[in-house]
């Protein structure tokens, strides 16, 4: 049993940085082109090798994903591109699609290949066929049980890649076509709509007009939408099975999420890497799991067959106990005080809280504000404006502000 690797999602240079340095062993990230995140903000190839960079200094890795199902048109640029991956540093990509394969393996063949969640890998057999291909790392469908895993486990010696933490699709380890027929956008290629979100109703022929709630509820009902997935509480039984990278979903969310969340799981691994027969989450930590914009949590399909209880049929909203609302950009020991960059609006006198990317959490008012000139104010009410408070030693630079709710 090896101590895994968390691997967390960039979905722009800052959420990878703040991953990295909230205890992440590695990042995910989309380039502009053959990923399957079209909506995040995406890394230019500059931007890559800035990201890699960072992470390498580190001794920490960076993973692309090269993960669409490409059509004739998507080919032309592919082998340039996987070239410039190369050059710019990266440790690995994340390949779903066999031809994207082969031109990897002839264009890059010295660059790790990973096989991505959209390959549907569900069984041994699938596994090492991808190993006999030169697979570094397989990343398994979120349809297993951790029995199934641990069984794969014991067929192949290639790396296994769980996801343990964030949304759920619906559809088959996201191969969906909702969002083509709805919308014309593929999910496929990167541009889901995210149709298994909206709100559904039943229509009959011959009631045309006419649309019926499929549950009895006066909002109506979402009959795809999964609850988020977390297996904290697992985290025995996954290093048991063999599991070399935990990987939590989520680069289309924010700054807040992505620093809450790699610490919190940083500090369980490593809490469960000391003692794993006797290991409980603590309460702090799932208390940090809600501080971030979540659907309620389900273990998915890791320790029982899903049912109506892991779905969310009222509503698509998220929930979250607290609420970003500064980033901390240094502190000056001589004047006590510390620069703030604003996130949410926040003013004087407010209780907070602090998360530092060592892990420290502890509550701080905030008093004494100035503007970016020195003047007295009461609010920070511009987005991502720069302000200073009485700050107190701890709060290192990339320090998360959070004001609790209730």
């Amino acid at each position: 049993m090896n101590k895994p690797e968390l691997l967390a999602p960039a979905g722009s240079l800052e959420k990878g940085r703040m991953a990295l340095l909230y205890g992440a062993d590695a990042v995910y990230l989309g380039g502009k082109a053959f990923g399957l995140r079209a909506f995040a903000a995406n890394f230019s190839l500059e931007e890559i090798r800035e990201m890699a960079a960072f992470a390498h200094a580190r001794g920490k890795k960076v993973y692309v994903t090269v993960n669409i199902y490409p059509h004739n048109s998507d080919l032309t640029a592919l082998p340039e591109y996987l070239r410039n991956l190369e050059e710019a540093g990266v440790d690995a990509l994340l390949v779903s699609d066999l031809g994207v394969w082969v031109t990897a393996r002839k264009t890059v063949p010295k660059l790790g290949l990973h096989v991505s969640t959209q390959a549907n890998v569900t069984n041994w057999a699938a596994a090492k066929a991808w190993e006999e291909l030169g697979a570094e790392r397989v990343v398994l469908a979120r349809e297993l049980s951790i029995q199934e895993i641990r069984e794969i486990r014991e067929k192949i010696s290639a790396d296994l890649e769980v996801f343990v933490h964030g949304a759920m699709c619906i559809s088959y380890s996201g191969r969906c076509l909702l969002s083509n027929y709805f919308t014309g956008r593929d999910s496929n290629r990167g541009a889901c709509a995210q149709v298994c979100r909206w709100e559904f109703g039943l229509t009959e022929k011959n009631r045309p007009g006419e649309v019926f709630p499929i549950a009895e509820d006066e909002r109506g009902t979402y009959i795809m939408n999964s609850k988020d997935l977390c297996l904290m509480e697992y985290l025995p039984q996954l290093m048991e099975a063999g599991v070399s990278s935990l990987k939590i979903e989520g680069r289309m969310k924010s700054v807040h999420y992505v620093a809450t969340v790699v610490s919190a799981y940083r500090k369980a691994i490593d809490l469960c890497w000391q003692d794993p027969a006797h290991f409980t989450v603590p309460e702090s930590l799932r208390e940090e799991l809600e501080k971030v914009s979540h659907r309620p949590y389900t273990t998915g399909f890791a320790v029982r067959r899903t049912g109506p209880e892991d779905q969310v049929y009222t509503t698509s909203a998220y929930e979250q106990s607290a609420d970003f609302v500064a980033l901390v950009k240094g502190f000056d020991p001589g004047t006590g005080r510390a620069a703030l960059e604003q996130r949410n609006h926040v003013k004087e006198g407010q209780q907070l809280e602090v998360l530092t990317p060592g892990g420290e959490i502890f509550s701080w008012t905030l008093e004494e504000m100035q503007d970016g000139e020195g003047n007295p104010i009461q609010a920070a009410p511009h987005a991502q404006m720069i302000f200073t408070a009485k700050g107190d030693s701890r709060m290192e630079p990339f320090s998360l502000v959070r004001r609790l709710k209730g």
